[in-house]
């Protein structure tokens, strides 16, 4: 009986390391039998004085007779067929899907017209509109994402995407989150509980909670809306052609009025009035030299380490 030994790799779902020292090992010994070879991962302790002693491991052993592994094939076998009779189903009905990695639940409606890309998952009542593009890798579940929207590596839950939406990459929409026309959510947002009016613009690294925004705002990268005071969660109310300054949080519960700006870098804890700019942080103030006695050592520093480069 043949046992395999990863070493130097902790085994995490996914992991690279993993997948690429099966491989290893199935190319430096072919005649493997992998009948006979099924793999169980379990811990292992390196023995003392090794590199890793002290620390908890993981191996692959032969543990698994061969009846028990053909019957794993076929379940497998059995699973991968239904998916691909509802990926020709969908296919037959003029739905665009070029790759056996989607996967798609019984109960999921697209519309002819959309195209579903590689490492997409489409799960529970999920209706997708026509035109829609949705991944590569993808995740959407129990949503409604209206035609002509993009969902490109993005996660959805229990959501309704408006038509014409922008979502993505690496956008986390949470549950009952409601966009309306021409939305964009851009890299690194997660909205939670909130409906966004038509043609707003969250591009970056922004979470938005509990709010309900008006239409033709624009977000600076880092907006916060602070919803939750450790006991109850609670409401913003932001207005129609808001402009949102980079870094601003926004304590709830708080409006912003129509047509305001708040400043880069506030903590709005107080209502905006409409047309207004709210600022709320420390005037900044300059300290004419600070900084040349520490600056004479580091471009010293510096230099000597170029010199040093170009010798």
């Amino acid at each position: 009986m043949r046992i395999i030994r990863l070493l130097d790799t902790t085994f995490y779902p996914c992991n690279f390391s993993f997948f690429f020292f099966v491989g290893a090992k199935l190319l430096l010994y072919p005649s493997l039998d992998m009948d006979a070879s099924f793999f169980r991962v379990g811990p292992y302790h390196p023995p003392a004085g090794s590199r890793r002693a002290g620390r908890e491991i993981y191996r692959m052993e032969n543990s698994v007779s061969s009846a028990a592994l053909n019957a794993a094939r076929e379940q497998l076998d059995a699973a991968e067929a239904a998916r691909e009779v509802i990926l020709l189903q969908h296919i037959a009905n003029g739905v665009i899907i070029d790759s056996r990695t989607v996967q798609i639940a019984p109960d999921v409606v697209i519309a002819p017209g959309a195209v579903i890309l590689a490492g997409t998952i489409l799960r529970g009542r999920t209706v997708i509109g026509a035109g829609c593009i949705i991944g590569p890798n993808t995740l959407i579940e129990d949503s409604i994402v209206d035609e002509g929207t993009t969902v490109n590596a993005s996660q959805v839950y229990g959501s309704h995407l408006g038509p014409h939406n922008n979502i993505g990459p690496f956008t986390h929409v949470r549950v009952n989150t409601v966009t309306d026309y021409g939305v964009h959510l851009g890299a690194y947002v997660e909205t939670k509980n909130s409906n966004f009016a038509r043609g707003n613009t969250v591009s970056h690294l922004t979470y938005i909670g509990d709010s309900d925004v008006g239409k033709y705002c624009n977000f600076g990268c880092g907006t916060v809306t602070c919803n939750y005071d450790g006991k109850d969660k609670f409401r913003t109310t932001i207005g129609d052609y808001c402009f949102i300054g980079c870094n601003t949080n926004l304590v709830a519960p708080v409006k912003v009025g129509d047509g305001a700006y708040t400043a880069a870098g506030s903590t709005i804890t107080q209502d905006v009035p409409a047309q207004a700019l709210g600022i709320a942080r420390e005037r900044q103030t300059n300290l004419e030299g600070w900084a040349e006695p520490k600056m004479e050592a580091y471009i010293a520093k510096k230099q000597k380490l170029e010199a040093d480069q170009n010798k």
